[in-house]
């Protein structure tokens, strides 16, 4: 396991929490950056420290090719959260970022013997449960409309050029890399595994969100949100909420947002 990568480059934390009981490292989606945690950032602070991931090819790390393979990507953030792993964080990954999060996850384990403190996977059917998918061999308008059909995009920021023009590389090569993602038997973890699902989401069904249990021997919940893809931005409190319960059992819950 590669250590010694530079933190400020791959981990935001936009409310720093030194005295936090708890941290949770956040995972983004396919074309995400890690601002899409800054509200439950908020709401978990100061209880739970949040650690947000930056993937390369976006905003400050534009300049960066996007990662190859999830593999890859992976390897390089085991080695930029290890030295947190003396007590090891729970993981948050919504979408292409719950499978970043699990392979992470289970190259930590194999390294240390110890898996996260929880995983919370969002939006995400588990890696085992294939499907064959090829968007990121689409052209620039099918992706783009995409995206916007998941709601995880307001349709007027794609009318800008330049603002397309920055996006679509990151965008198209976390699609290629979740796209040639193959789950591969190895490491099993035994961290507490919760899985939340839209009811309107068509990427995830029933099955394949129970699916996760066979990637742990910890327990395993599904629970179900209202929305579609993107639920998560109708629900923050609540999830929030549960995170906190999750990690931190008896304590009060986290303030709702005004």
């Amino acid at each position: 396991m590669t250590t010694g990568l530079d933190t400020d480059l791959w981990i935001r934390r936009f409310h720093p929490s030194p005295g936090a009981a708890a941290r949770l490292v956040c995972f983004p989606h396919a074309g995400g950056s890690a601002g899409f945690w800054f509200a439950l950032s908020a709401l978990l602070h100061p209880r739970v420290e949040v650690l947000a991931v930056q993937y390369p090819g976006r905003q400050e790390r534009r300049a960066e090719p996007p990662a190859e393979d999830v593999g890859s990507l992976a390897d390089a953030l085991a080695g930029v959260l290890a030295p947190w792993w003396d007590q090891p964080p729970a993981f948050l990954g919504h979408s292409m970022g719950a499978v970043v999060a699990y392979e992470t996850a289970r190259r930590l384990s194999a390294a240390t013997g110890a898996g996260p403190a929880g995983l919370f996977v969002s939006g995400r059917r588990a890696p085992s449960a294939h499907r064959e998918e090829t968007l990121h061999l689409a052209d620039d308008s099918a992706l783009l409309a995409e995206i916007v059909r998941q709601g995880g995009t307001p349709a007027a920021l794609l009318e800008e050029p330049e603002l397309v023009e920055m996006i679509l590389p990151a965008l198209r090569g976390d699609y290629r890399a979740i796209e040639r993602y193959r789950y591969r038997p190895g490491t099993v973890l035994d961290t507490p595994v919760t899985v939340l699902t839209g009811s309107e989401d068509a990427k995830v069904t029933a099955e394949e969100a129970r699916a996760w249990q066979g990637h742990t021997t910890g327990t395993t919940e599904v629970l179900t949100f209202t929305g579609g893809h993107f639920f998560p931005l109708l629900h923050q409190d609540r999830i929030a909420a549960l995170i906190q319960e999750r990690l931190l059992p008896g304590a009060a819950p986290p303030r709702p947002r005004p």
